[in-house]
């Protein structure tokens, strides 16, 4: 039986979450009988009810729910505090809309307590993806990962997409690394990752796009950029392979 730890990073979700919650409490035990799962929500700055919703599932399942509350804002700030404090086997994420079919979940898990890998990520690219959303943010994403492939000669076919999953130690190895809190902390960690000799296992997945996202496109893709700047003039990381 292995820990696994299911982080949900929110910022003003107080209606959105308990839908999440009841679709993960109801999912988790039947998909993943053979282990132990907990949903850890990572409040990263809201100020409406959603850490007081966070709290009450806490209160009513506890070991199954746990709640986290950090002042200052940003997902990938969220993801670090959260997974560097699990002592679970297998540390993940996913996004609180829950546009990544979580029937892939189990497969996540499997890719890494099963066969060996340090990480595992859904991607909406890869052969056999299932994806709805508009021609707009399918071209951006194309073009981003493209771009990466083309600076990095990586082989992961989706940066960005909210759903991965890593070893407890390849999270405490590789998010100290990390230097972005935010949107771009995905795209780094990957980079790292694999550039490193982390294994790196792709997964295709069904994506639908959230109408309510709260992704501001052009901030981001300016964000990704820098970021991309970043470590391929300044260097990746240097981070010892588990093996």
């Amino acid at each position: 039986m292995a820990a696994v730890d299911v982080v949900i990073p929110v910022l003003n979700e107080e209606h959105s979450l308990p839908q999440c919650l009841d679709a993960l409490l109801d999912f988790l035990p039947r998909a993943l009988p053979a282990h132990q799962c907990r949903v850890v929500v990572a409040d990263n700055g809201s100020t409406d009810a959603t850490l007081a919703v966070a709290e009450r599932y806490a209160a009513e399942r506890p070991g199954a729910v746990a709640a986290i509350h950090l002042d200052q804002r940003g997902r990938g700030r969220a993801l670090r505090r959260a997974w560097l404090e699990s002592d679970a086997d297998v540390v993940s994420y996913m996004d609180v809309d829950l546009s990544t079919g979580i029937e892939a979940f189990p497969l996540l898990v499997s890719a890494i307590v099963d066969d060996g890998h340090d990480m595992a990520v859904g991607s909406r690219l890869a052969r056999g993806a299932q994806t709805t959303r508009s021609f707009k943010r399918e071209f951006i994403s194309r073009f981003y990962n493209l771009l990466i492939k083309a600076l990095f000669r990586t082989r992961f076919s989706d940066a960005q997409c909210g759903f991965k999953a890593l070893s407890g130690a390849a999270a405490r190895a590789l998010t100290p690394a990390v230097v972005n809190n935010h949107w771009f902390f995905d795209t780094e960690l990957l980079i790292i990752a694999e550039k490193r000799g982390f294994r790196v296992f792709d997964l295709p997945v069904r994506w639908e796009e959230d109408a309510d996202t709260r992704v501001k496109i052009a901030s981001t893709v300016a964000e990704d950029l820098k970021g991309l700047a970043r470590l391929r003039f300044g260097g990746v990381p240097n981070v010892s392979p588990l093996r």
